[in-house]
């Protein structure tokens, strides 16, 4: 099992399904980034899994569809509709989709696995819950919005804290415990602790069941000599854990984790469990390669 946000957990669950068999691959994806734009339901990161690991994401980008076409939203903007979250015309026809079957009362996971079937994606896909879960950045700004703060405002706010609405109410999409429960390994993808893989361990029933784990847990650092990949992750690590080592990764998954997979440029680090170390840039198929295998080297590693 995988637990997976946005890029970086695409390219590890992606990893994985290229050295195992893809049918043995669960991917848990966040939704605390889900938003609702123009009257639609859009899951950001299950989408960017979707894409991912079907051949149809937009690598340049590192979201989105490959070949994407923008005339709904030229014409949203000619209006002077909401056009700051960018929706390609591909990508539309997903939102549409889920969100009429949402307003039918179909849960989340259902219409997910239904879209998952159609795109023809070969492990399970689960949202961490079926339940209403946002994230929250408190910044000098104000308490903003996920998405507000990450692409309305170029995620340019620093970030003092993140809280769940919904979290401690939220309850595991079906599924998920099962999945746990019979995994033989659980990997935390390179993705961010605090805004991608924080509101999946906010469901309290997957923290507790990830707490009471039977079976390996590891996690893939998100960087590289101190540094993230892209995004935010190290400047939020910098002020909210105080640095950028390995360890600071660890204390985000205290409990969690029995090893961390980190770079070679960071070898020389402490990490407060085992450490695998490899190249962790999965920029093509041997990176890609070269991390999966050294998630699996952690169940013989830790047995």
């Amino acid at each position: 099992m995988v637990l997976a946000g946005g890029l970086g957990g695409s390219r590890l669950a992606l990893a994985l399904a290229e050295t195992i068999d893809p049918g043995e691959l669960t991917i848990v994806g966040n939704v605390g980034d889900d938003v609702e734009i123009l009257g639609l339901h859009v899951s950001p990161d299950l989408d960017t899994i979707l894409y991912t690991l079907t051949g149809r994401l937009d690598e340049a980008k590192g979201w989105g569809r490959a070949g994407e076409t923008w005339n709904t939203l030229e014409t949203v903007a000619e209006l002077g509709g909401e056009s700051w979250f960018r929706l390609g015309d591909f990508d539309l026809g997903v939102h549409l989709v889920r969100t009429e079957a949402l307003r039918r009362g179909e849960p989340l996971s259902a219409v997910t696995a239904r879209i998952a079937r159609a795109l023809g994606l070969e492990p399970t896909l689960l949202p961490a819950t079926d339940e209403r879960l946002r994230t929250w950045l408190a910044t000098p700004a104000g308490e903003l919005p996920f998405q507000e703060w990450f692409v309305a405002r170029g995620h340019r706010d620093g970030v003092d804290g993140v809280r769940f609405e919904g979290g401690e109410a939220a309850r595991p999409a079906p599924g998920v415990i099962e999945a746990l429960e019979a995994a033989d390994l659980i990997a935390i993808a390179p993705s961010n602790p605090f805004v991608s893989v924080g509101p999946i361990l906010a469901v309290a029933g997957i923290r507790e069941a990830l707490e009471g784990r039977a079976v390996p847990a590891v996690a893939v650092s998100p960087l590289i000599g101190g540094e993230a990949v892209r995004g935010p992750a190290g400047r939020m690590l910098a002020h909210l854990r105080g640095g950028t080592g390995p360890q600071h990764v660890t204390d985000c998954y205290k409990g969690l984790i029995d090893a961390l997979v980190i770079d070679e440029a960071d070898a020389d680090a402490e990490a407060g469990v085992r450490t695998i170390v490899t190249r962790t840039l999965m920029e093509d198929a041997e990176g890609r390669r070269r991390v999966a295998e050294a998630v699996l080297e952690s169940v013989a590693a830790l047995r």
